[in-house]
């Protein structure tokens, strides 16, 4: 059984040492998740990688954890954890991007074709919000194909970590990012045309 793996298994029993342990070890991942989705925000943003990746660590670890981490809290290996850190991320963003009181949708700007790539920019905002909507009604739809999307869009794992960790074929991963990403953006599309 690999370190991390041991570490997970008794940070799960309470051991605040593993727990530090881990964070220790995984740390430089979690930035690297961290700062692909926070690489386009504003400069002036209070959010930064560093903040996230510490926030993340509170709500896996901390007192919100299991309102944030789901309820099937019992992390099983290393991939699951990174599965768990995506989550988290996703709802610290989400939050974030509310926080920011954006400006109502369509409120003098000019509509732009949405890239999933970029939806973390400052001016992206709104669609951070209508992605988080869509993808929790995705998941209803078809939920493996779903936490592919999390995993990719808010963990920043390429096509063969994601397929590693969530036991299928790369290629088959690559299909559900295709099938995801046209779903998600007629869904966003149907969700924007029903607000105005």
């Amino acid at each position: 059984m690999e370190i991390i793996t041991q570490l997970i298994i008794a940070a799960e029993a309470g051991s605040t040492e593993a727990a530090q342990q881990l964070f220790d070890r995984v740390y430089d991942d979690l930035r690297r998740m961290a700062t692909t989705r926070i690489a386009g925000e504003n400069p002036n943003l209070t959010l930064q990688p560093t903040a996230l990746v510490h926030e993340v660590y509170l709500r896996m670890f901390g007192l919100q954890r299991e309102k944030d981490v789901g309820t099937d809290t019992a992390w099983r290996s290393r991939s699951h954890f990174f599965s768990a850190a995506a989550q988290a991320m996703r709802r610290i963003l989400v939050e974030e991007a509310r926080k920011r009181g954006r400006q109502k949708r369509g409120g003098g700007a000019v509509r732009e074709l949405l890239n999933l790539d970029q939806i973390a920019e400052p001016d992206m905002a709104d669609d951070l919000l209508i992605l988080n909507d869509a993808l929790d009604r995705f998941m209803e739809v078809a939920p493996v194909p779903a936490k592919l999307v999390m995993l990719r869009y808010f963990g920043g794992l390429t096509i063969r970590e994601t397929a590693e960790s969530l036991e299928i074929s790369p290629r088959t991963a690559d299909s559900y990012w295709s099938y995801a990403r046209a779903w998600l953006l007629a869904e966003m599309q149907k969700m924007r045309e029903s607000e105005e």
